[in-house]
């Protein structure tokens, strides 16, 4: 019988007149062996709390997770120690979001406010095509591509952790997994959220047989809330990954059963080969960084959409006067809508992989340009339509092409005593991946963030299939820094297509309407992703609004519910305040 644990113990402590003023007070389609090992499992809701830190603070969406990174810090590593730290506790505690099978991107900051970047996204085998996902004419409804093989990215997450301890490690490597392999030896609890997704994604939680056994019982329903699950084959592998480095990924057993399970799926098996997974590599890429009123935005370049997706709403929003706003006027969030309609308008254009395309970044960030975009937005009527524009800097005619809905994504922020900062989004693509496992860890789907039809009016689609390239991702870690130079927020989230809008809301939050970390990251979502529709989150404040938002020219405003996941620290005076969303079971770990 498989053990239960109680799980009550497991909290953790710790409008024309609007419109006007809007206007003139500043010049002028559904998406979707040296440390122990944290015993504390999480529950939903325990992110309303807000946890202060004076040294270093770590925020995660899972508190086992974020403990692991804690733990780091109390050892004197770096940022980027426990951020790895996090990573690899997340692969075991939230299998269905995030972890090694996946990729991601990093984010890190010095107290200097030097910025680098790193690309862990997966990659296109050599066999892929524009065609990828078509049977014969007819491109597979993206429901039927996820699950099994052909949905499989070469995975990044253990490249681009190599390369981040190579570069800003403190402590040893080996160190870094003890956590992630206690919590994978030992066992942890099955959370609510856990057990949701189990629930409602058994095409691909229980896809292969070794996942079913991990996660559900004998009679096929999902192991309860509060069971204790091992996973020895996981922590059996991360003890070969932390002996041996990352080639222990990426060459031997481990790459010949990746190819393997690609291309004897039970479902939609595709070509993979050792060689593919042997040659992938992070890459370093130059931080996107723009200024925003008088702070200093800075987040991850193509093939992320993200800091540019972020960039752009935030800029064209800069004329306006939000604070006089505030979030309780429909008019703020009116405005919200329609920078981000532009933004996705050319995010959805010009994004995907920039050894592929040339993504006109500099054009796209370019304050001339967003100020042009801007001057499309009225505090008093909706645009009847909008369309990606031109920015000013040469790119071949490409095919819109609307974002893909995803529900397997995990973000985390660091600090560290010396004022470093990491911010880091890490994915295994849809709740997850493929759910094709092998050493205890699912493999991703993230070639399903490419556009499945490679092709529209006769153009190209920027984000189409190609061998060797890297998917369009809506990832969005960010750091800002104040007039004076010194970090004021690292911030980022999960939740497809979403992400950039709630990192979004989120400065807003703290920047212009001055709230606390924790109030705006609770903040409604709306999502805004080009055409006429305009979504708001569900049972929240916005509801209220809609007639409201209608009446400002919106024609189809629609409540849904959302895979919302922020996380975010900020400063205040000299301590760190950390929260993390209180719609997941996260929270801040102070060193």
């Amino acid at each position: 019988m498989t053990p239960r644990l109680p799980y009550a113990f497991a909290r953790l402590a710790p409008l024309a007149a609007t419109a006007a003023l809007a206007a003139c007070a500043m010049p002028a389609q559904s998406p979707f062996e040296l440390v122990a090992a944290p015993a504390v499992p999480p529950v939903a809701g325990q992110a309303d709390s807000v946890t202060v830190g004076e040294r270093g603070l770590v925020s995660a969406a899972d508190p086992r997770a974020a403990d692991a990174g804690a733990q780091m810090l109390r050892l004197g590593g770096s940022a980027t120690d426990a951020a790895i730290a996090t990573m690899l506790a997340l692969t075991v505690v939230e299998p269905q979001s995030s972890g090694i099978g996946g990729g991601g991107f990093l984010v890190s900051g010095d107290a200097a406010g030097n910025v680098e970047t790193i690309d862990g996204r997966e990659v296109a085998p050599a066999a892929a095509n524009p065609k990828w996902f078509y049977v014969g004419d007819k491109p597979l409804p993206i429901g039927e591509a996820i699950p099994g093989g052909r949905s499989v990215g070469v995975p990044g997450s253990l490249r681009l952790v190599a390369l981040a301890h190579e570069r800003h490690g403190l402590i040893a490597w080996r160190t870094l997994f003890q956590p992630a392999i206690r919590l994978a030896r030992e066992g942890f609890v099955v959370t609510p959220r856990l057990y949701m997704m189990l629930s409602r994604f058994p095409g691909t939680g229980a896809l292969d047989p070794a996942g079913k056994a991990l996660y559900y019982g004998e009679d096929g329903k999902p192991k309860p809330v509060g069971t204790l699950v091992r996973n020895p084959a996981l922590a059996d592998f991360l003890e070969t990954v932390s002996a041996r480095g990352a080639s222990a990924f990426y060459a031997g057993d481990n790459a010949t059963t990746i190819a393997a399970k690609v291309g004897t799926a039970p479902r939609n098996p595709a070509p993979m080969t050792t060689a593919d997974i042997a040659s992938y590599q992070a890459v370093a890429r130059a931080p996107v960084c723009g200024q925003y009123r008088v702070w200093r935005i800075c987040g991850m370049g193509p093939p992320s959409s993200g800091a540019t997706t972020v960039y752009a709403v935030l800029k064209q929003l800069e004329r306006f006067d939000l604070k006089a706003l505030g979030p309780d006027n429909p008019v703020a969030w009116h405005l919200l809508a329609e920078s981000e309609r532009l933004a996705y308008a050319d995010r959805d254009r010009y994004l995907a992989d920039p050894g592929f395309v040339s993504v006109p970044v500099q054009g796209l960030t370019d304050p001339t340009y967003l100020a042009q975009r801007s001057a499309l937005i009225s505090a008093s009527a909706t645009m009847p339509s909008v369309a990606a524009g031109t920015p000013p800097q040469p790119t071949a005619r490409l095919a819109p092409a609307p974002p893909q809905e995803e529900h397997g994504t995990s973000h985390f922020v660091v600090i560290d005593t010396k004022g470093n900062a990491i911010s880091y989004t890490s994915t295994i693509e849809s709740a997850f991946g493929s759910g094709l496992v092998v050493n205890g860890y699912f493999l991703n789907n993230e070639l399903t963030d490419f556009n499945i039809v490679p092709d529209k009016d006769g153009l190209a689609t920027a984000n189409r299939v190609e061998a060797g390239k890297r998917p369009r991702s809506s990832m969005a870690p960010t750091l800002i820094y104040g007039p004076d130079g010194k970090l004021v927020m690292a911030v980022g989230a999960a939740g497809g297509a979403t992400i950039p809008v709630q990192v979004i809301k989120t400065i807003i939050g703290v920047l212009d309407w001055g709230l606390p970390v924790g109030r705006a990251i609770a903040l409604p979502v709306l999502f805004a992703p080009g055409g006429e529709t305009v979504f708001v989150e569900k049972g929240s404040s916005l509801e209220q609004m809609v007639p409201a938002l209608v009446a400002l020219g919106h024609v189809k405003v629609m409540p849904i519910e959302m895979p919302l996941k922020t996380n975010a620290i900020v400063r205040v005076g000299d301590r760190w305040m950390g929260a993390a969303d209180p719609r997941s079971e996260g929270a801040a770990v102070a060193q």
